[in-house]
């Protein structure tokens, strides 16, 4: 036993070297079976790409593939592999810059060795924008028509993009023509960010993407003086109502093709609310014309309406309240009723309504006898007295009788 053993630890070092040599050459025997090398077109996306980044140029494709795989492992191709870059650390002010390509594979067993090509380069820039102001391009103008001035829903946009790009924006086009039958121009346009010489820049988006355009085009036009027609919608608060309706100015003349302006009676505003309204309303507004119909004396008007309180009379019973009366006197009154018909808005009408009411009877500085005395109501702010039935009363004042004078004890 003894000589065994020292047969297996004689030499042990080199025993074991041979030992760990061999199972290499045996684990790289199986890698290199394995390893395997494939031509794919995998493109590359951007990952954690930051807000204010704007990449400028395309991707490239990773063309070539090497890695380990199990023997039993299906054939790969170009699905069978997701390739990214990350430009979350990259610096926009640089331009152009040198970034790794990760590829993974999608079935975990895969391991990937190596790719073609392991780098690329990509252009980016910072996000910027600005506004600039909307041109209309309508080309050449066909004969014999009279074409006027575009009516825009927007004089400026904003343009967006890389900052290189934006900064040569000179202005958004509209490109339209005009029908040579005269017909009116109204429609959407798309709008086109271009340079000072008229070159689209494409990497640049317009905010709005397109503006309204409306331009008039006569064949046969007149001119035609027509009153200003307001148009009011809604209804005041409850309790008020409209006392009277002003604009300024009261007509105004405008021009169109005579097919147009002969059923035209009068130039409508736009709408003007009114809804729940306590006080006069006073504001400027558009004209709310047809189609190829323009304005010759501006483009607004200026509409008041005035707002006022719904006031009505009411009949109240109320009972007469002496005031300035004195200690030492005696009144009587010829009525202690009194029939009264106050004025005012109908929620103040309204307010008083099941609540106690009185007049007064000022008697301040009456002597005694008899006097006739007008009555006087204390009416909250708002409220008058229209008539009072009676007017006055009669109000009788006397001295109280004297003490009687104590009797003598028996």
């Amino acid at each position: 036993m003894t000589r065994v053993v020292r047969f297996l630890v004689r030499n042990w070092p080199l025993k074991l070297a041979a030992v760990v040599f061999a199972t290499l050459l045996y684990g790289t025997l199986v890698v290199s079976q394995n390893e395997r090398t494939i031509n794919v077109s995998v493109p590359v996306s951007a990952i954690n790409q930051p807000a204010g980044i704007v990449l400028l140029s395309n991707l490239d494709s990773v063309t070539q593939v090497k890695f380990f795989a199990p023997q039993d492992s299906p054939a790969l191709d170009s699905s069978s592999f997701r390739a990214t870059v990350d430009l979350s650390n990259v610096d926009p002010k640089v331009g152009r810059v040198l970034v790794p390509v990760h590829v993974e594979p999608i079935d975990d067993r895969v391991q990937v060795l190596d790719v073609q090509p392991s780098r690329i380069n990509i252009e980016i820039d910072q996000l910027a924008s600005r506004s600039v102001p909307v041109i209309i391009d309508r080309g050449p103008t066909p004969s014999g028509l009279d074409v006027r001035d575009p009516v825009l829903s927007t004089d400026t946009v904003t343009v967006k993009g890389p900052a290189s790009e934006v900064r040569r924006v000179d202005r958004a086009e509209a490109r339209i023509q005009i029908d040579p039958s005269g017909i009116d121009f109204d429609r959407d346009v798309e709008l086109i960010p271009v340079d000072a010489l008229g070159n689209e820049l494409a990497p640049v988006d317009v905010e709005p993407t397109t503006v309204r355009v409306r331009i008039a085009v006569f064949t046969d036009r007149e001119t035609r003086p027509l009153p200003v027609k307001p148009n009011i919608t809604g209804t005041p608060a409850a309790g008020f109502e409209v006392a009277g309706v002003a604009v300024q100015p009261l007509v105004l003349s405008v021009e169109g093709d005579a097919d147009q302006l002969a059923g035209l009676t009068s130039v409508d505003t736009a709408p003007v609310s009114i809804s729940g309204a306590t006080g006069n309303v006073s504001t400027s507004v558009g004209l709310a014309l047809p189609t190829g119909v323009l304005s010759l004396g501006g483009e607004t008007v200026r509409v008041t309406i005035s707002i006022r309180q719904v006031t009505a009379t009411r009949d109240f019973s109320a009972g007469i309240v002496l005031t300035g009366a004195r200690s030492d006197r005696v009144y009587s009154l010829s009525t202690n009723q009194v029939l009264v018909t106050l004025g005012g808005s109908i929620a103040q009408l309204d307010g008083l309504e099941g609540r106690s009411f009185s007049v007064q009877a000022p008697v301040a500085g009456l002597e005694p006898g008899r006097h006739e005395v007008a009555v006087v109501a204390n009416l909250p702010a708002g409220l008058a007295l229209v008539s009072a039935s009676p007017p006055s009363v009669v109000v009788t004042v006397a001295l109280p009788p004297p003490s009687a004078a104590p009797s003598a004890a028996p």
